[in-house]
């Protein structure tokens, strides 16, 4: 494990295709943004072997990873200031693992509910933040993670 494009699946989605923007890719897992008009500070991390479930990781891979998902959380909360971020690994419908990162806004959509719920109310005409935070956010994340 832990070695780039190793454990490739023909029929996974996240082996064939990076899942998003990328913003950053090392040796053990990768960063993406997520293009949803919704909820624009979306990202995964996104580990780079084909393994279904956290706990097929080795506890040292495992670490590392949470310290990839607790580092990009911390700067979206530094640079997009939600209110809150959720963080979800569920795999449900691709069994890769991957993290999900929201930064969620009491504006947005869905909010409170999950993004994958009923919306709540119309999206709001102006965006939630300056596109230029999120190229910034993307720079932190590649200086920290690349």
């Amino acid at each position: 494990m832990g070695q780039l494009d190793t454990t490739r699946r023909a029929s996974c989605e996240l082996c064939e295709q990076p899942g998003g923007v990328l913003v950053v890719r090392n040796t053990e897992l990768r960063v993406i943004r997520v293009n949803d008009a919704l909820h624009p500070g979306f990202y995964r991390v996104i580990w780079n072997d084909h393994v279904a479930e956290f706990s097929d990781l080795p506890q040292a891979e495992r670490m590392r990873c949470m310290d990839a998902v607790a580092l990009v959380e911390s700067l979206m909360r530094m640079h997009l200031q939600p209110i809150k971020v959720n963080l979800a690994s569920l795999g449900n419908m691709v069994p890769h693992l991957h993290w999900h990162l929201i930064a969620r806004y009491r504006d947005d959509p869905h909010f409170p509910q999950p993004i994958w719920a009923t919306q709540q109310r119309e999206a709001p005409t102006e965006p939630l933040f300056e596109v230029g935070k999120l190229l910034e956010l993307d720079r932190q994340i590649q200086l920290q993670l690349g």
